[in-house]
């Protein structure tokens, strides 16, 4: 292990904005092809790299692997694997890091991990981690090779007792040796500006990437808001609201997002991270759009 760290910092040029797309591990081998057809898709818009979440406590750990191996063979592009402390020892995360380096997987999306369902609270196994920053550090200590990305939250993470604790242990992580911040997706984007300047009160200095989902059905994304703590302007469900045709709120959320990302381009964000659910038609048309 004795590589230099591939730098994720790097993509974030300043004259050059990073683009990265969020996948996750289908359940069926038909989930798996027509996810290589949306990778093939996106890779129209050159993409820097792509990530692959990790199950909680580790349960989608060897199909994690698979598919992020399979895109950087079939595409050539480098590849980032999520990796949470939940359920897992420090032997079993080292285990797995392992297996990472081993499948030439360039970067790791450290995070503590939500709690296993039906559970309020996080707690580690004996013999684990209980903070995503000693998790960044085990990385940077022993898999040097390794780039490292960390999580942000602009509307504050959901079990921290204030925005300056969240923020407190962010810069932990940064400080520990995460390299870039991904952040949690958002609708109001004076909430990633507000955020972005708390960062560098606290002394924060690495890119901070916004996370972009655009909307394409309005229950889903109330569902998925409302487990991440994300607030809809009340005007964009309104409009979302106004009719039941998927069609409509796929117009709907791919214009709100073109416009999302043509203000935090120009607001100088370093790059884009997009959550693509799998699919390419949503943020294929809102970065062609940010492009026309």
């Amino acid at each position: 292990m004795s590589l230099p760290a591939k730098s994720l910092a790097s993509i974030y040029a300043p004259d050059r904005s990073g683009l990265s797309f969020e996948l996750f591990p289908p359940k069926t081998a038909e989930g798996d092809a027509a996810l290589l057809e949306h990778v093939q898709q996106l890779m129209a818009f050159q993409p820097d790299y792509f990530t692959c979440t990790y199950g909680a406590g580790g349960s989608t750990r060897e199909k994690t692997l698979s598919i992020i191996r399979a895109v950087k063979q079939k595409f050539g592009t480098p590849v980032a694997s999520h990796l949470t402390c939940v359920g897992s020892t420090v032997d079993q995360l080292r285990d797995y890091l392992r297996e990472a380096d081993r499948a030439e997987v360039d970067y790791i999306v450290a995070l503590r991990g939500d709690p296993p369902r039906g559970e309020e609270n996080f707690r580690p196994v004996p013999g684990g981690l209980r903070y995503a920053n000693e998790l960044v550090g085990l990385i940077r200590e022993e898999f040097p090779g390794l780039g490292i990305a960390v999580a942000g939250y602009p509307e504050t993470h959901r079990e921290a007792p204030s925005p300056q604790a969240d923020l407190e242990n962010l810069k932990r992580k940064v400080d520990a040796g995460g390299q870039v911040i991904l952040t949690q997706l958002f609708y109001q984007n004076e909430d990633f500006f507000r955020f972005r300047d708390a960062c560098v009160r606290m002394g924060i200095h690495v890119p901070i990437v916004p996370g972009i989902l655009p909307v394409t059905n309005l229950a889903q994304i109330q569902r998925i808001a409302s487990l991440c703590g994300a607030k809809l302007p009340a005007s964009f469900v309104s409009e979302l609201s106004r009719r039941e045709d998927p069609d409509w709120h796929f117009q709907v959320g791919i214009e709100f997002a073109t416009n999302q990302v043509r203000e935090l381009l120009a607001a100088g964000v370093p790059g884009l991270h997009f959550y693509v659910l799998n699919k390419s038609q949503a943020t294929a048309a809102v970065l062609q759009a940010v492009r026309s």
